[in-house]
């Protein structure tokens, strides 16, 4: 049967900086953070320049937050939180759920997510399938990448500058990861304008989208085993992990 790889060659490479920066955290964060099922919104229409200093007005009724502003904001309210709770320092997965579905999950679209990843083969699952699809995928990255919470201190987010028009309803947000005596983490998201704001639907780890990543092993397991075999391999994947997870106590 074909397995989830994430000892592959990107997994590898992306597990390292994972567990050596907040890298790790920004990712894994604005990857897990659905549990809803739902098409993405209908896109709105924004006045002003994206990008521009009057964008962080978010509370104001009817303003919508700059998609690199709410970057900034999601990235230090992540930062600060993993600062002062030890049990997400240490990857206490409910505590870790909590946070993102409180914090994260309002900027980010991950129905669209899911459907990237799953590709062309997305339309083919029913509503239950693919609500089956986005609870294990979610499931999955949470497990994967949740025990990299306690290296994510001492950096800091840089975002480099904006290049967006006001009438774009898609961009892409880079930015750089910094930490003391390295090289700077390229850490890149792509946005998509919706009724309720900006948002986050595919993330960027030194040149690799995390989609990207993943399309090409559900697609294998898809046609050797359809739908219904992409869910049960990430069920027996997230099962595997709590196993583990049991025996080390």
């Amino acid at each position: 049967m074909f397995r989830i790889q994430t000892s592959s060659w990107h997994a590898r490479r992306l597990t390292v900086v994972v567990r050596s920066s907040l890298l790790a955290v920004l990712t894994w964060c604005v990857c897990l953070a659905g549990s809803f099922v739902g098409s993405a919104p209908a896109l709105a229409q924004v006045g002003g320049t994206a990008g521009s200093a009057a964008g962080s007005a978010a509370g104001v009724a009817g303003a919508i937050e700059a998609p690199d502003l709410m970057v900034q904001r999601l990235s230090n309210d992540v930062l600060e939180r993993i600062r002062t709770d030890r049990d997400i320092q240490n990857g206490d997965l409910r505590r870790v759920a909590e946070f993102v579905d409180a914090t994260v999950m309002p900027k980010v679209d991950f129905a669209r997510m899911t459907a990237l990843a799953v590709g062309r083969n997305w339309r083919q699952a029913t509503p239950e399938q693919q609500k089956q699809l986005m609870a294990e995928f979610r499931a999955l990255l949470l497990r994967t990448y949740s025990g990299a919470l306690s290296s994510a201190r001492d950096v800091t987010l840089r975002l480099r500058p904006l290049r967006a028009d006001p009438a774009d309803t898609e961009i892409v947000v880079r930015s750089e990861i910094l930490r003391p005596r390295s090289e700077p983490i390229q850490l890149d998201y792509r946005l998509q304008r919706s009724a309720e704001g900006w948002k986050i639907y595919d993330v960027n780890v030194l040149g690799i989208w995390l989609v990207e990543s993943y399309r090409n092993q559900f697609a294998q397991e898809v046609s050797a085993n359809g739908i219904d075999g992409l869910i049960r391999t990430l069920v027996e994947k997230n099962r595997a992990y709590d196993q583990a997870a049991a025996r080390r106590g």
